[in-house]
């Protein structure tokens, strides 16, 4: 059953191009699975989070990362009585927009597209989501539910008016301002307790994750993490329970406890969150000013003491560090050189670069092709079209 702040499907505000009903998959549903179907979907398998795609099999990839984002987003929103698929679908598409080479990679996107109205990742998820995807008959994009574009659109916050994160300042972004025009998401408001779901899963997955990547690059070890709150006290414990354990038994038991203190602190806070403001549709949960999903003031604390350890010690890491640099060269080398001779373009690129009237729509066909790039495909094509050899991410 799902309680009254949920979004009901039977209640959706539709699709932009009107669709008959399934009669055996509810709007999320769909939606979902039309995600998962996607290219870009696809093609996270070889985009990454920290490490380039080849340095190594264990270590996390987009599609790897998307795909625990959406467990856990499923558990939370199960817990609190809402919708699991809405929240499902938010989180398998939370990632689609991202450029090759992770954050590194959107890093010299947005530098490079700040001249041509700026690229940003999760505009990019809904340019891809409602433009660039073309494999049905009746319209470009996937078709997705208002509900589920509006929580890619803000599933991090509102991104205008006064609740919006300061890092918003300024024009939108070109590929959310002209989604918003064709179909308003509200973007001044919260999104629904869903999408606030499939976000602070991100959180969770992610952080957990990297503590998993970074011992076993070697850029830190399990006395290191010791040291810290939340993953001291987890070790702790498992040497209490399991005293002598082997190593990676010990790593996982200790980091499991990380994972799980996580989720039931988001779970706890917004159980007595929603109980104090007592929501009574979704649209409350829009207007409330504020977040009902979200970690405890103690934990969120703890976690901001992880974070800056991770960052320090292993995503400003030297040979890290080396690495950015060797593909932010890659990106800084294809962008221009698409945009100066957009001929290079495939051929099933072509039409668009015809349509383009201006050097600004002509940046933007080529922001969509690089940014749509996995790493070994980024890499294959900079050493075809500049030469080299693959060398980025070898230590």
């Amino acid at each position: 059953m799902l309680q009254p702040f949920a979004c009901q499907p039977d209640a959706s505000r539709g699709r932009l191009w009107p669709e008959r009903l399934s009669s055996f998959r509810s709007p999320y549903q769909r939606d979902r699975d039309r995600i998962i179907h996607s290219s870009a979907f696809r093609r996270l398998k070889h985009k990454t989070q920290v490490f380039v795609e080849h340095e190594g099999d264990y270590y996390r990839t987009r599609l790897t990362h998307t795909i625990e984002v959406a467990q856990v987003a499923r558990t939370i929103a199960g817990v609190l009585g809402l919708n699991t698929d809405l929240a499902e679908a938010v989180a398998l598409a939370h990632d689609l927009g991202h450029t090759p080479f992770g954050h590194t990679g959107e890093d010299a996107m947005e530098r490079l597209m700040a001249p041509f109205g700026g690229f940003d990742h999760n505009a990019q998820a809904l340019r891809i989501v409602t433009r660039l995807e073309r494999h049905y008959a009746d319209f470009d994009g996937l078709n997705l539910t208002w509900e589920t574009l509006e929580g890619i659109a803000k599933h991090n916050g509102p991104v205008t008016g006064p609740n919006a994160d300061a890092k918003h300042d300024g024009p939108l972004p070109y590929a959310l301002a002209e989604v918003n025009a064709q179909w308003d998401l509200e973007l001044d408001t919260h999104a629904s307790a869903e999408a606030q779901v499939a976000a602070i899963a991100d959180d969770v997955a992610y952080s957990h994750h990297d503590l998993h990547d970074g011992l076993r690059s070697g850029l830190f070890t399990e006395a290191d993490l010791m040291e810290l709150p939340v993953t001291g006290p987890a070790f702790e414990e498992v040497d209490r329970l399991y005293p002598g354990l082997e190593k990676m038994r010990r790593r996982h038991e200790a980091l499991r406890r990380v994972f799980g203190r996580m989720v039931e602190d988001v779970i706890a806070v917004a159980q007595n969150r929603l109980a104090s403001a007592q929501p009574k549709s979704v649209d409350e949960i829009r207007h409330m000013g504020t977040t009902v999903i979200r970690f405890s003031k103690p934990l969120y604390q703890e976690l901001k003491a992880v974070r800056s350890f991770l960052f320090h010690r292993m995503y400003r890491a030297p040979s890290v560090m080396a690495v950015r640099a060797e593909v932010t060269q890659m990106v800084d080398d294809l962008f221009p050189l698409f945009l100066k001779q957009p001929e290079l373009l495939p051929s099933e690129w072509q039409a668009d670069v015809a349509a383009a009237k201006d050097e600004v729509q002509l940046a933007r066909t080529v922001a969509d092709y690089v940014a749509g790039m996995t790493d070994r495909f980024a890499i294959q094509e900079h050493v075809r079209l500049f030469g080299g050899s693959i060398s980025a991410g070898s230590r």
